[in-house]
């Protein structure tokens, strides 16, 4: 009889467990640890993003892994989790960012487009005969001259954070950060160690063509994607394996 109810609470995403739970959204949190990482560290003149893109097989072109987007020029998401639940929520914030423009004549905020995507991600958590969204993003951005980085949880909740990662290794990167991160540290110093952490989780060398790195500088406000020529230096200079 219980292993019966059991099943009925993972079946149905709009039914709580006894204990308050919904098993549905914890299989998604679940998806998200299994994707492989991305980091996010907010600097004082910037904010990075970086994401690991190690190919399954040789045949694959890797510009095809799509883990970091541009949303609008001055914010941008990474994804760890199921790649076309992220692409189908990276739509949603394009189209949000968008329809600011055309209301507002103005960018839209960070904060206000992250929290557009979670009220659209808790919707899917009490509606029947959907699921929830198998994927965790972090909204990085410049807003009103400052870095800001948030996270999104596929229960719908945002957190803004100094640094964190989500995917495959997390626990290992945060322990990294917590212990390597300053709020004085520049672009560079964010790059170099958002780099390291994704080192920490695959726990083998670096390729710079294996690695998706990212930034939006607090004097341009401009969403940047790094060449894989530009991380190289960085690789090099941290001793985390480079291209052999």
């Amino acid at each position: 009889m219980q292993d019966n109810q059991q099943q009925a609470y993972d079946r149905g995403i709009t039914i709580f467990s006894p204990d308050g739970r919904l098993y549905q959204v914890e299989y998604a949190r679940e998806a998200v640890a299994r994707g492989s990482a991305s980091v996010g560290i907010r600097a004082a003149d910037g904010v990075v993003l970086a994401a690991d893109r190690q190919a399954r097989s040789p045949l694959i072109e890797r510009d095809s892994i799509e883990k970091i987007h541009t949303i609008d020029d001055h914010v941008g998401i990474a994804s760890a989790g199921h790649v076309a639940d992220a692409r189908q929520l990276v739509d949603v914030a394009r189209r949000q960012a968008q329809v600011n423009h055309l209301r507002y004549e103005e960018p839209i905020g960070v904060e206000t487009l992250t929290k557009e995507l979670t009220d659209h991600i808790q919707q899917y958590t009490q509606t029947g005969g959907a699921r929830p969204f198998g994927v965790a993003l972090l909204v990085a951005g410049i807003e009103n001259g400052e870095p800001r980085l948030f996270e999104t949880d596929p229960s719908g909740t945002p957190y803004e954070w100094q640094a964190t990662a989500v995917g495959g290794g997390r626990e290992d990167i945060m322990s990294l950060l917590e212990s390597e991160y300053s709020t004085e540290m520049d672009l560079d110093g964010a790059i170099g160690l958002a780099l390291e952490s994704l080192a920490e989780a695959d726990d083998k060398p670096l390729d710079a063509h294996g690695v998706h790195v990212a930034t939006v500088d607090v004097e341009t406000e401009q969403f940047e994607t790094l060449q894989s020529e530009d991380v190289a230096p960085h690789i090099e200079e941290r001793e985390l394996g480079g291209d052999q």
